[in-house]
């Protein structure tokens, strides 16, 4: 398995959906997954520092695995199958580690708030460089690559996004 880290958050410019770029921690493949605009609104509030008066559901997620005992040891995003990819909480509690099927978006949403680390599978990492919405050649993709072409947000540009949003706009991620 390879650690990788959020690289960035994105919005894939040609159906509008968040992407996060997962890049290896120790060299330049990367993995977009495209996600909800909920989870991309979660990843993104917890990468900005965002803290909110009551736990929202990631939160929630996050003090039950302490209050229960356990430790989010990992997230390993491990296989994608009809274009649909997988991931496992590894949470461990006395001497027992447990797996916990869940979504990537969530997994990675999770993990950031426990600070747990994030692995993937070496067959889901490619070297293919993610070309974004500021590139020349926009409308032709490159072969091989990956269908979209998110545009990776600064941190001041998320923090400036995050920091107009409002209670009806959860859910939604449109920078």
């Amino acid at each position: 398995m390879i650690e990788v880290t959020v690289q960035s958050l994105g919005l894939d410019q040609a159906t509008k959906t968040p992407v996060v770029i997962l890049r290896e921690v120790e060299g330049e493949r990367v993995l977009p997954i495209w996600i909800g605009p909920a989870e991309a609104s979660a990843i993104a509030m917890e990468l900005a520092g965002m803290k909110f008066a009551r736990p929202l559901t990631h939160d929630l997620a996050a003090t039950l695995i302490r209050g229960l005992g356990g430790v989010l040891q990992r997230v390993t995003i491990s296989r994608v199958q009809d274009n649909t990819y997988f991931a496992e909480l590894m949470i461990a509690r006395d001497d027992e580690v447990f797996a916990v099927d869940a979504r990537p978006s969530d997994s990675i949403a999770i993990a950031l708030r426990l600070r747990a680390r994030l692995f993937t599978s070496e067959g889901l990492l490619t070297d293919t460089t993610i070309e974004t919405a500021e590139s020349d050649d926009e409308d032709e993709p490159a072969s091989g690559a990956a269908p979209a072409e998110p545009k990776p947000l600064t941190p001041d540009e998320l923090q400036a996004y995050l920091r107009k949003l409002g209670p009806e706009d959860l859910g939604r991620f449109n920078p």
